[in-house]
Parts: structure tokens; sequence; C-alpha cells
């Protein structure tokens, strides 16, 4: 089984499917427990110093690893397969990793997404999961090329088969979980 993420504030929608293309999970799952800080860089922590802010980033990225550690683990385990691999958005390879530098444009408004996707991906390799990143721009594109006549059943027929909700985050988890069993 191949997982796509398709991650927002605290949550994400994850599709699990198999080397046949079809769909065998989607669903949401939470990333962080409730009543924490969903963006501790951009909104929470604004009005913090630099040593509260990393305090409070700190604080929520342990949410973050105890939470999707165990969504990814009851997922891993509802599948009929084990997961293979994990496709997420990419940030930069350089992004910066000092809070104080993280707080100033333009990396005020990636942090807390890059942190997300950094914790998804440290849960991804703690389980022996390939890590496989994707522009959230042409995903979708790629895959349609990729499947040619194919396409529209692949990534619109599960919303007819599974019922909603079947929304652009889920095929373009999908399209990312298609792009990376090609690789």
């Amino acid at each position: 089984m191949r997982l796509g993420i398709a991650h927002h504030f605290g949550w994400a929608v994850a599709v699990a499917a198999g080397a046949d293309l079809r769909v065998a999970d989607r669903r949401r799952i939470e990333l962080i427990e409730p009543g924490m800080a969903t963006a501790p860089i951009h909104h929470e922590g604004r009005a913090l110093d630099d040593a509260a802010a990393a305090a409070l980033v700190a604080h929520v990225r342990a949410s973050a690893l105890r939470t999707a550690a165990a969504a990814l683990d009851e997922l891993a385990a509802a599948l009929p397969e084990p997961v293979v691999s994990i496709s997420l958005r990419a940030w930069p390879a350089d992004f910066p990793t000092d809070i104080a530098v993280q707080r100033r444009a333009p990396y005020e408004s990636q942090a807390d997404s890059v942190m997300y996707r950094q914790v998804l991906a440290e849960l991804a390799r703690d389980r022996h999961w390939d890590v496989h990143f994707f522009d959230a721009r042409d995903v979708e594109q790629r895959a349609v090329r990729l499947l040619a006549g194919r396409a529209h059943d692949v990534l619109h027929g599960p919303r007819a088969t599974l019922g909603p909700p079947w929304s652009k985050d889920h095929r373009m988890a999908l399209a990312a979980t298609i792009l990376a069993g090609q690789m």
C-alpha cells in the first residue's frame, strides 16, 4: 500500500492505494491533540518572544508526534497490505530550523505547514516507509499524463464507489501515490 497525504493545520486527508491503484482506505487523520495550537508560528506564537514561541512549537511538535503516530498506526493496521511508502507535499531542503528565522517573512507563513510534513516524514521513516515528495501545483496533472485514458476513472472513480467525501485533497493524495509507484 502507498499512502498519500494532503495536510492542513492540525489534520490531514490520508488516502491509501494498492499497486492496482484502487483506494483501500481514505480518511481524515488528526495531527495534533484537541486544544493544541494549530499554527504556533503563524498565529498563536505571534505575540510571544522567540524563547516562548520555540517552547510553544516544541509543545505542538511533541503533540504532533504522538497524535500523528497513533493515526498512522491505526490506518496501517486497517489496511489489507503493509504500507510501503508515504507521499507528502515537498518543502525547501534549505528551510531554516531556527525559530527566530522562521518567524520572519517569507518563512512564517510556511513554518507550521513544514513542521507537520517533517513530523509525518520522520514517523514514516521510523516505520521504514519510503518517503516521496510531490508538488501540489502539478501532482494531479502529472498523474493524469501518466494514466492517460484511465485518469478520470482512477482519480474520480472513488467518489462513485466509496461515496463522499471525495475532494480535491483526496485526488491529490491519490495522485501522489500513483507517482510514488512509478519511482
